[in-house]
């Protein structure tokens, strides 16, 4: 595996969420062969799209407190019960983590409203 920091990154979603570069590719709304190349260093995400990426590291960190990997790339792929039914992929598509980070942590925490 590359040394560079994104490639770091992908890997830790790998782990964390069970997720191939197809998955990160379909979240981050890229091509399977463009996470390839952020993987190799031969390129890097854009700003917008490099903020989507930390954003998902950080959710599935955040999920496997209490989610294996597998469980917690079906949690973001399943609509939720806890977002209003709605997707958390396509919220981190529209740039709305925070209310995927406030979610998990009301599962987190025992809580369901």
């Amino acid at each position: 595996m590359s040394s560079n920091a994104i490639a770091r990154r992908l890997h830790a979603i790998q782990d964390k969420g069970a997720m191939r570069s197809s998955d990160v590719a379909n979240v981050l709304s890229v091509r399977p062969e463009t996470v390839s190349r952020w993987n190799q260093g031969k390129a890097f995400p854009h700003p917008n799209t490099e903020k989507q990426l930390l954003e998902l590291e950080f959710l599935l960190d955040k999920l496997s407190d209490f989610y294996e990997p597998r469980e917690a790339r079906l949690w973001i792929f399943a609509r939720q019960r806890v977002l209003g039914d709605q997707i958390p992929a396509e919220l981190i598509q529209q740039g709305r983590a925070d209310e995927l980070l406030a979610a998990v942590n009301q599962l987190r925490d025992g809580v369901f409203l």
